[in-house]
């Protein structure tokens, strides 16, 4: 059948929901066959940093978003589902409209921490308590209702966090209406997470920067891969951009390890800890990937996640799902 991009579309679309929570290891934890259904691409809501700061509520400016973009999936930010003045001055936030350098290189801004840090970190661990359950129920349902599926609930799992701080990260998770958490952590905090994330019965999906220097951190192949050995609730939160730029191979890496990707981070970065980049003007291989998850029937989500320096999160994220479901096509239709 020759596929166009409206009947790509709607093949990615059709079923969705089954091929999105059900990737391999979701498979085995859910007990449930799996029947895959296409490709499946998605928002990390990240993307739509550039909305906090608008007026407005931000998951209804959310669901608007994803409808323009024809989107039935996304990965949600934990900032863009809490009060906009908690990030109003993060290292990742939109200045001025504008994307800051620490989002443009994709790695902490240097120097010392602003000194409202420590106080914006304590509303946050008492927003994050306090907050009712329900709240996070009705943001599910306000996106279920609109056809779009919390894929993934992105959490910040820092070693910061107290127990009961944590353990509300995996209640917020399931609240969402998803069994997997994306997080940004460290090597020591994902030891001391396990027994909590079986607990709760929630798949982890552990995200990479490239920050090679620190043993802590998760950029070097076998820092996930001891990682994984930890729990087959372990997986692995792809992110393709930082991966390649740190200097490795991720379309080997995804081949040898699909089976415990919960979902991938599509980003351009250029080579040598490059800037991010419009699809197709970096180095990594973007289109090989999407055509690699697509040729081999991998049910691996494909979120879009728009942080080089460019315009509106709209305009620039309906380029990257042009490019990317024109590999789709092409991989499919080969």
């Amino acid at each position: 059948m020759q596929l166009n991009r409206r009947t790509l579309l709607a093949s990615t679309t059709k079923g969705f929901a089954s091929a999105l929570l059900l990737t391999p290891m979701a498979k085995l934890y859910a007990g449930t066959d799996f029947q895959y259904r296409g490709p499946v691409f998605g928002v990390q809501t990240y993307s739509f940093r550039d909305m906090l700061p608008a007026e407005g509520d931000t998951v209804d400016k959310m669901i608007a978003g994803c409808r323009a973009l024809g989107i039935h999936a996304v990965e949600l930010f934990e900032p863009s589902i809490q009060p906009p003045e908690f990030s109003a001055n993060a290292p990742w936030a939109f200045i001025d409209g504008k994307p800051t350098r620490a989002s443009v290189y994709g790695k902490p801004p240097e120097g010392p921490p602003p000194k409202d840090t420590q106080i914006i970190r304590e509303k946050i661990r008492q927003w994050r308590l306090a907050t009712p359950l329900d709240y996070f129920y009705e943001i599910g349902d306000r996106f279920r209702r609109a056809g779009i599926q919390v894929q993934a609930f992105n959490f910040s799992l820092k070693m910061d966090c107290t127990d009961e701080e944590a353990e509300k990260g995996f209640l917020i998770t399931k609240a969402l209406g998803t069994s997997i958490m994306t997080t940004s952590t460290t090597v020591e905090m994902a030891e001391r997470s396990v027994a909590m994330m079986e607990h709760f019965g929630v798949l982890v999906g552990l995200h990479g920067h490239s920050n090679l220097h620190d043993p802590n951190q998760f950029a070097r192949p076998e820092s996930f891969e001891r990682a994984l050995e930890l729990s087959p609730l372990y997986g692995m939160n792809f992110d393709v951009g930082h991966f390649h730029a740190a200097g490795f191979d991720s379309v080997a890496f995804l081949k040898k390890h699909h089976n415990r990707i919960l979902n991938v981070h599509l980003k351009d970065r250029k080579n040598d800890f490059g800037k991010n980049m419009p699809f197709g003007k970096g180095d990594t291989p973007i289109a090989e990937i999407v055509q690699t998850i697509v040729k081999n029937r991998y049910p691996i989500p494909m979120m879009y996640e728009y942080e080089y320096a460019g315009s509106d999160s709209i305009t620039e994220l309906k380029k990257m799902s042009a490019y990317c479901l024109d590999a789709a096509q092409k991989a499919l239709t080969s």
